[in-house]
């Protein structure tokens, strides 16, 4: 058969990456992407831009979203959506709710920072993310440009920065894993859970038991109305990537593929297995 060249999991200046859509999907087509799913962090501000430059490449452009969320125990949970209609106006309600959210959360981390010593503030990070969305890895860069950290990575070491116990404290408030479904479905789109492998606590990821949990979460899923599942994503390895096939299969999910890149050029996406 045929094969296709896809990404579905693909972040734009939109949230927490740095190339604009156009430039996403003029790169897709220079690298002969058959379709690609723009999927930003609770967002979908970027959706027409990429949907109209995707007519005029020649390139596919799925709308998607990537929500962050919990399950009822708190397990933290990232869910991608796609094909749904993204006028929705319950969904654009509840995004707009998720944005507030955002903006609070954000004002009380550079608060925290400054006290910690560290010159940062809004209006910086605004001026570096014109559209409007800042997330953690914006301020970390933002640590890396004033000198603060060698690489943006570092602004994540546990006991530092935002690795900080005093930062760690300001919680991202999420919805349910099944809101975030039923949201999605209600958009007439299908849910996919994102990199099963990132899931915390469960246990040691590529164990046993971590596999065994995990069956039990995408199970439960399954019944809230999950369609579809990550299995090949960077993080995940070839054999971690064939134990999530298996559970797709043994539920019926969609098999997805997401480079999940957050760059300026999409030629430097990391490949899965």
């Amino acid at each position: 058969m045929d094969a296709y060249k896809v990404d579905f999991h693909i972040h734009t200046n939109y949230s927490d990456g740095l190339a604009t859509p156009v430039e996403i999907v003029k790169k897709a087509k220079e690298l002969e992407y058959d379709m690609i799913a723009i999927t930003d962090h609770d967002g979908i501000d970027g959706i027409n831009e990429a949907l109209i430059a995707g007519e005029t490449a020649g390139v596919k452009v799925v709308p998607g979203i990537e929500l962050a969320t919990e399950t009822e125990e708190g397990i933290g949970l990232h869910i991608l959506g796609y094909y749904f209609d993204h006028k929705d106006t319950h969904l654009n309600a509840v995004l707009a709710a998720l944005k507030e959210r955002r903006e609070n959360r954000n004002n009380q981390l550079v608060a925290v920072l400054r006290e910690m010593g560290y010159d940062i503030s809004m209006e910086e990070l605004l001026e570096r993310q014109p559209n409007g969305f800042i997330g953690k890895p914006v301020i970390a860069r933002l640590l890396a440009e004033k000198g603060y950290v060698g690489h943006y990575k570092e602004a994540f070491k546990k006991g530092q920065f935002l690795g900080s116990d005093e930062a760690r404290k300001i919680k991202k408030e999420k919805i349910l894993a099944s809101e975030a479904i039923e949201l999605i479905k209600g958009a007439g789109g299908i849910a996919v859970l994102a990199h099963p492998i990132q899931t915390r606590g469960v246990g040691e990821p590529g164990s046993e038991e971590f596999y065994n949990n995990m069956d039990t979460i995408i199970r439960r899923l399954k019944i809230q109305g999950l369609k579809g599942l990550e299995c090949y994503h960077p993080d995940q390895d070839h054999e971690q990537t064939m134990r999530f096939v298996e559970m797709a299969e043994k539920y019926h999910l969609h098999i997805t593929r997401g480079s999940d890149f957050h760059g300026k050029d999409l030629a430097d996406a990391e490949p899965t297995a």
